[in-house]
């Protein structure tokens, strides 16, 4: 048994409270897999489990953290030996199991993956949850027959981390890329990321009809809402739009006339819960065909265990840019 730190939530008595504590390796959620951590990442998800401002967590205590990457330490599963580099992202990590804000961690073998050629460490953290659910929603566009030939693909929410990789990712597919976001001032940075336009989503008049002139061949969108509403009239017949989040409501107003007219799909991406062959999938492409070309400018922050909390209140109130990474101490 191995004495190490890690960022662990607690809901008891006392209320909800997280912070750096020291425990055993002999503590950690049941798996095959002990893995000496080297990063791991923030997402919006983190900071919401890390401040108590939404109901991550599944039970307590819990070390926080969504995605991990590291070497594995000891395993009990012949497909992983001492000295792997493997990562994990979702599958019940910070939710139902402990996560990757540890300096180890104990994962299921079933969800643990073999980190792909052509892909660090730090990396595969920089994508993270958040690399993999657009190139997850890219993928199941592609399954449903999504062409660059049927226009572009609009990527909203595009100055987030989901968002910015999405812009990276699908440049590199071979897609034309427009990025939608509210920050403008930002606009010059998503361009060198590879969108072909920048639009504003405070100037995007949408007309409010059911159907409007195909605009773009299909989309990811990170926002929901009315955001989505908008959308939806303005794809190009047999298009997809992949919906990956609710940064603007859960809820969202539209017609049928997209989907029967012009035969719209509305792909739900949930990357937590991904199986592990589509996993497999996903990683074999970020690692080689779709790897983004500007990784380490997306990585715009690197913090220690002892600086998450400062970064979780800028995240939620949306002042955050770029993907942060959490490199361990024994990095």
């Amino acid at each position: 048994m191995t004495a190490f730190r890690a960022f662990r939530i607690r809901q008891d008595d006392a209320g909800y409270r997280a912070g750096i504590e020291t425990m055993d390796s002999g503590d950690l959620s049941p798996g095959e897999v002990l893995v000496k951590a080297a990063y791991s990442s923030v997402n919006f998800k983190d900071a919401l489990a890390g401040t108590g401002k939404g109901r991550i967590l599944r039970q307590f205590p819990l070390n926080g953290g969504i995605d991990v990457a590291g070497h594995v330490v000891a395993s009990t599963d012949p497909a992983f030996r001492e000295g792997d580099a493997v990562l994990c992202t979702g599958s019940g990590l910070s939710e139902t199991r402990d996560g990757g804000y540890g300096e180890y961690v104990r994962l299921d073998a079933r969800w643990t993956i073999p980190l792909p050629d052509g892909l660090s460490l730090r990396e595969s953290m920089i994508l993270g949850t958040a690399g993999f659910t657009a190139a997850l929603g890219l993928l199941q566009m592609l399954d449903n027959r999504q062409t660059p030939e049927q226009g572009p693909l609009a990527v909203t929410g595009a100055t987030g981390g989901v968002g910015m990789l999405a812009i990276d990712i699908y440049s590199r597919a071979g897609f034309e890329v427009h990025a939608i976001s509210g920050k403008a001032d930002h606009f010059e940075f998503l361009r060198q990321l590879g969108a072909a336009q920048c639009l504003d989503r405070h100037e995007l008049a949408f007309s409010g009809k059911p159907m409007d002139s195909a605009r773009f061949g299909g989309a990811l969108d990170n926002v929901g809402g009315a955001m989505l509403a908008g959308l939806l009239p303005l794809i190009a017949p047999y298009g997809n739009v992949a919906l990956c989040g609710n940064a603007g409501g859960i809820g969202f107003e539209s017609t049928v006339m997209p989907f029967i007219i012009r035969g719209v799909n509305l792909l739900g991406v949930a990357s937590a819960g991904t199986a592990r062959d589509q996993r497999q999938r996903v990683w074999e492409h970020l690692a080689a065909p779709w790897k983004p070309l500007h990784l380490d400018r997306i990585a715009t922050r690197e913090v220690t265990l002892e600086e998450l909390p400062g970064v979780f209140p800028a995240m939620l109130a949306g002042g955050s840019f770029g993907r942060t990474i959490v490199r361990h101490a024994n990095t």
